[in-house]
């Protein structure tokens, strides 16, 4: 098997890591609103002087999310090669990988309200 197209090195498969970070966050629209919210979500946990468990949660959550939309669309762009016209099947897998980051984000959603609505109630007084 012709392993020319491997990494040489760690450094060499750093580089390639971030490169395709970086076309992700070039690329997709959804990811841009993602990173929009996480820094939301950073401010408003900074300002709430959240502790340091809730801290590892709200992060842990927001790479998860970010996780799944870097995973659908690797998955969205292999669905792609294999095919470049519509088929039923290719549509479903699109269609599952996005749902993924459909539950991440409800998921995270639900974090957030947990963390920072009592925070929020109590600052207004409610």
């Amino acid at each position: 098997m012709d392993k020319s197209w491997k990494n040489k090195n760690f450094f060499i498969a750093l580089k390639n890591a971030f490169n395709g970070i970086k076309f992700v966050l070039k690329n997709e629209r959804n990811l841009k609103i993602q990173v929009f919210f996480a820094i939301v979500a950073i401010f408003i946990s900074g300002f709430l002087k959240i502790n340091l468990i809730e801290w590892a949660i709200i992060v842990l959550t927001i790479f998860i999310v970010f996780l799944t939309e870097i995973f659908n669309t690797a998955i969205e762009n292999v669905t792609d090669m294999i095919t470049l016209e519509y088929n039923e099947k290719a549509k479903i897998v699109k269609d599952i990988s996005a749902g993924a980051v459909v539950l991440t984000s409800i998921a995270s959603i639900i974090i957030g309200g947990l963390i920072f609505l009592p925070k929020i109630l109590k600052i207004i007084k409610i």
